[in-house]
């Protein structure tokens, strides 16, 4: 499956001698690939993306089908982190384990197993990299040859000048080019921990058996993603976290429904914790009350935030100027380099797969096509998957109030929900904020199971500008989850019938018996 040179920028995310990850290295990194002798005479690209992950796929990919001359650069596998390393992989793992879930949770629904449900951590393990595979053919170099018409050079990217990148022994000239470089997991400078056989989201997923000690650092969504996952496998986990809450990002009513969730299905959580050192599998840490305490684990998961991969690239040759989060960008996306542009989470706090095709979008209409799409007018959703799912849009309320936005919050909660009672998933709720002074709505907030599939409807209204009456005159098929977002129209339309208005009803429909 090729030399270890092949190897060396993706070793650790896959293995090349697994059957399932070969199928994988042969579609987004295939051995022996030889790269495009370039366009030569002096000609030029009309795009060229550094970087293989969705940025960089949706940039080269969607200028080439537009009938730009568009070339990709990736030095590892093309699929990037959502693919490799992230949403793919931890989906389907976080799947196999709501499965298990289910079927312990299966007495309440009045079926008897005959043996308690066992869970086999390498089957699921297998059935992830299996489909990952499959998946990866979207991703695949002769995808985005014979589709797209992309030139694919596979090899480190240098900037060599304001208009010229290097790669393999290659002189490319562009017209125009996008940094999609991407991101990766922050290895906080710890003690011991570098010396320590730790894992990141880049190697979790390498695991064949499973860990029956588990200590998660961080209270992000991945941390609480995986914490529970494998919990459920039947790992005894530990989250270490050093802030005061799970999820800081989100609402502060989320974290104590999520942390109340986590800890019935058995997983332990400390907040304000400060680690002192690592020793071997022994973590010595301070609690929230300053004092010492230590754990041993069989396996640690750090996940703690990422930072942008910007080295190595030339950038100074380039004239693309950095700030201490990545590289800096305007509402266009362009950078210090007006030629050169950039998307993706190597920019961008917004570490989304789906905000860097949103980013690279933007890219194809302004680089190519003298667009003037704008960075600050996307709405992104997010979505942390863990069980109930915690999806948000739009404004919290601390944004609101930094921006200096009077709002107004309604909730409907899945107790009152028939779909929820009926499915035996109450825990959750759709809270919808709403401007004071024009109605409309400017954010939300859903924790259900298929918050990710519901909180689109939201998106959508905060994208075209509707008020909260539209949410009562949606209709909603009954009976669904959904239905909780008309509960919160009618809640609305409700609360504006003032106690004149009321008295004018009433007096109307007396008259009118």
């Amino acid at each position: 499956m090729g030399t270890e040179e092949d190897h060396r920028w993706f070793k650790h995310s896959v293995d090349p001698d697994s059957t399932e990850d070969q199928e994988l290295i042969s579609n987004c990194h295939p051995p022996g690939y030889q790269n495009p002798a370039g366009l030569g005479d002096g000609r030029r690209y009309n795009l060229v993306a550094i970087g293989g992950g969705a940025a960089g796929l949706v940039s080269a990919g969607g200028g080439g089908l537009l009938g730009g001359r568009t070339a990709l650069i990736e030095r590892g596998l093309l699929g990037g982190d959502c693919l490799n390393t992230g949403c793919v992989p931890s989906k389907g793992l976080i799947r196999a384990a709501r499965a298990i879930h289910d079927g312990r949770m299966a007495a309440s629904f009045g079926l008897t197993l005959s043996t308690p449900i066992a869970a086999d951590f390498k089957v699921a393990m297998e059935r992830m990299r299996r489909l990952r595979a499959r998946i990866s053919q979207a991703d695949s170099v002769n995808r985005l040859q014979e589709k797209y018409g992309v030139d694919v050079y596979l090899g480190e990217a240098r900037f060599t000048g304001p208009d010229t990148i290097e790669v393999a022994g290659r002189r490319l000239r562009f017209a125009k080019a996008v940094i999609a470089t991407g991101g990766r997991p922050i290895v906080p400078p710890i003690p011991g921990l570098a010396e320590s056989d730790f894992h990141t989201s880049e190697t979790i997923f390498n695991l064949r058996q499973l860990p029956p000690r588990m200590v998660i650092i961080g209270g992000g969504p991945i941390s609480c993603e995986l914490a529970q996952a494998f919990c459920r496998f039947g790992s005894i986990i530990t989250i270490l976290n050093a802030g005061a809450r799970l999820l800081p990002a989100e609402e502060p009513f989320v974290s104590p429904i999520l942390e109340s969730r986590l800890r019935a299905e058995g997983v332990a959580i400390h907040h304000g914790i400060r680690i002192e050192k690592v020793d071997g599998s022994t973590i010595f840490y301070i609690d929230d009350q300053n004092r010492r305490q230590q754990i041993s684990a069989d396996s640690i998961l750090v996940a703690v935030g990422r930072r942008a991969n910007v080295e190595g690239l030339g950038l100074s040759s380039a004239g693309v100027a950095l700030t201490a989060d990545g590289i800096r960008v305007n509402d266009r996306l362009q950078t210090s380099n007006p030629r050169i542009y950039a998307a993706g989470d190597v920019c961008s706090a917004l570490k989304f797969t789906h905000a860097a095709d949103a980013m690279a979008r933007i890219v194809i209409r302004n680089a190519l096509f003298m667009g003037r799409k704008r960075l600050s007018r996307l709405v992104i959703p997010r979505v942390t998957y863990t069980d109930p799912e915690i999806a948000h849009v739009g404004l919290t309320g601390d944004e609101a109030d930094s921006a200096g936005v009077r709002t107004e919050v309604i909730t409907s909660r899945l107790s009152d929900n028939d779909r929820a009672i009926l499915d035996g998933d109450e825990e959750g709720l759709v809270s919808v904020r709403i401007g004071r002074d024009s109605g409309r709505i400017v954010g939300g907030t859903i924790i259900a199971r298929q918050a990710g599939e519901m909180i689109g409807q939201l998106t959508l209204a905060i994208t075209s500008g509707l008020r909260c009456d539209a949410l009562a005159e949606t209709i909603q098929p009954y009976p669904t989850l959904s239905d909780s977002l008309r509960r919160v129209g009618d809640d609305y339309l409700l609360s504006r019938l003032g106690g004149r208005t009321r008295s004018l009803l009433r007096t109307w429909l007396a008259l009118n018996r």
